[in-house]
């Protein structure tokens, strides 16, 4: 039914789309396969379409083989939201010879690593908000299998983020406080411990990521290790599998950014400044992700229902006249 919808409403702006198109020319756009990466490719295909006048087309991405490509080939001309610590060097090696270019953070707090606790017991106890408080409350986190351990859940097993949550956790010494890891088996299997916890107001502690749906859903509190970031270090040694000393820190965030090739940037200054402007908050992507997953929009449906109910957001990203082109098409869905 939703698809259909979709279908409806494109065809309906497709004679505003065609008239302007000369002025902008074709534009690809990577529709990474993931649902934060998907909502902003849409966003920016609706807005290149309908507010500059562009031939705007989603084509098949994903950080590694869009970034060669876009790299060694010259497409696709956008990469909405790109992960840049996965290809660092390659990526910054290929804005330095002008093959690439950074318009800006498509994630504005990018991407978010951390130890959490449930918002209602640290609403209880504010100390639960501190690692200190969590090993001084360990008995509150029942292991599922052993009465005489507590339970920290750790990231899948064979994910990379497995090393670094299981290197902190020994730096942080959380055995010696009576925890243990918890392997939940999956990606699914770890929402899912804290989505049991939750329906039912009991404790839970563990490793998650943002911007992601579960946190969009379920309102959690990273715990602060009162380490700050050692970025040096992060990467040495507690990324690593072979790390024999780990110490105390937060996790950086990956940098998130809208990645265009040099030859679209030189040509379309305007639209490199609107890319520079859109940017979302993990708060904000993850209510977004929430309402994604709860009404199973694909990226398509999500731009339009965002474009609908978020203007006083994304106008601020657009020049006065491209943002009413803009809210013609969106007013005319």
């Amino acid at each position: 039914m939703k698809r259909l919808l979709i279908a409806a409403l494109m065809i309906s702006g497709s004679a505003l789309s065609a008239q302007a198109a000369d002025d902008c020319g074709k534009v690809t756009i990577a529709d990474m396969n993931w649902n934060s990466a998907t909502l902003i490719g849409n966003i920016d295909r609706f807005v290149l379409e309908y507010g500059f006048g562009c031939d705007a087309e989603m084509v098949p991405g994903d950080t590694m083989p869009t970034g060669a490509s876009m790299t060694e080939k010259g497409e696709p001309d956008i990469a909405p939201e790109f992960w840049a610590n996965s290809m660092r060097e390659a990526v910054d090696k290929g804005v330095e010879e002008g093959r690439l270019a950074i318009a800006g953070k498509s994630l504005s707090d990018g991407g978010e690593e951390g130890f959490w606790v449930p918002n209602y017991m640290v609403e209880k106890d504010s100390s639960l908000a501190t690692i200190e408080g969590i090993k001084a409350n360990a008995a509150l986190f029942e292991h599922p299998e052993d009465p005489e351990k507590s339970a920290f859940y750790g990231c899948p097993a064979g994910w990379n983020c497995q090393i670094t949550s299981g290197n902190l956790f020994r730096a942080l010494k959380l055995e010696d406080a009576g925890f243990e890891i918890v392997d939940p088996g999956s990606g699914a299997g770890l929402a899912s411990s804290i989505a049991k916890a939750y329906e039912r107001g009991e404790p839970w502690f563990g490793y998650y990521w943002a911007p992601t749906a579960i946190l969009g859903k379920y309102k959690m509190t990273k715990v602060d290790f009162g380490s700050g970031v050692d970025e040096e270090h992060y990467k040495a040694c507690t990324s690593q599998a072979d790390c024999l000393e780990p110490k105390v820190t937060m996790y950086p965030p990956s940098p998130v950014r809208a990645v265009t090739t040099g030859e679209f940037a030189k040509a379309h200054p305007d639209i490199m400044d609107f890319l520079g402007k859109l940017s979302f908050k993990n708060s904000e992507m993850n209510e977004l992700l929430a309402w994604m997953e709860e009404n199973q929009a694909d990226g398509e449906f999500a731009a339009i229902y965002f474009l609908q109910n978020y203007e006083d957001m994304w106008s601020k990203w657009l020049p006065e006249d491209v943002a009413a082109k803009v809210k013609d098409a969106v007013a005319g869905m």
